[in-house]
């Protein structure tokens, strides 16, 4: 396990090449699009000029353990910002129907908190890697 993630850690490119990637995956991966994510930040990546496999690595951020959570912080945000919608489902209201059968006043509100939350994670994540990639290089 240690050795994989050395290897990618070590992508090949600049420093703000490798950042650019990892940040363009975390932010695809603060999105609820399941299968999608990775084909997303690499698509992202390809735009931005970032490494793609960081890019793919970076959609991570959403796994089974933390897309629940994620996805309730998310939509707290959109709502914090929108006003207050209809609840966040239980987890079997989401089992049985899916996010989107939750209807537009509650996407709304979990697209715009998987926005905001989305940029400010990229950018500090983005910007942690870059500074932590430039200070390995100078010592």
């Amino acid at each position: 396990m240690r050795r994989r993630l050395r290897w990618l850690w070590r992508q090949e490119g600049s420093h703000g090449h490798r950042a650019r990637g990892l940040a363009a995956g975390v932010f695809t991966g603060c999105y609820p699009f399941f299968g999608l994510q990775i084909l997303l930040g690499v698509g992202l990546a390809s735009l931005v000029r970032g490494n793609h496999i960081l890019a793919a690595a970076g959609t991570w951020i959403s796994n089974p353990v933390t897309s629940l959570p994620l996805y309730w912080f998310n939509y707290q945000v959109g709502s914090w910002l929108l006003g207050p919608g209809p609840g966040f489902p239980s987890l079997q209201q989401v089992q049985e129907g899916g996010l989107w059968d939750l209807g537009l006043a509650f996407s709304i509100r979990l697209m715009l908190g998987s926005s905001v939350v989305g940029l400010l994670s990229a950018a500090l994540l983005g910007w942690l890697y870059w500074w932590w990639l430039q200070r390995r290089a100078q010592t």
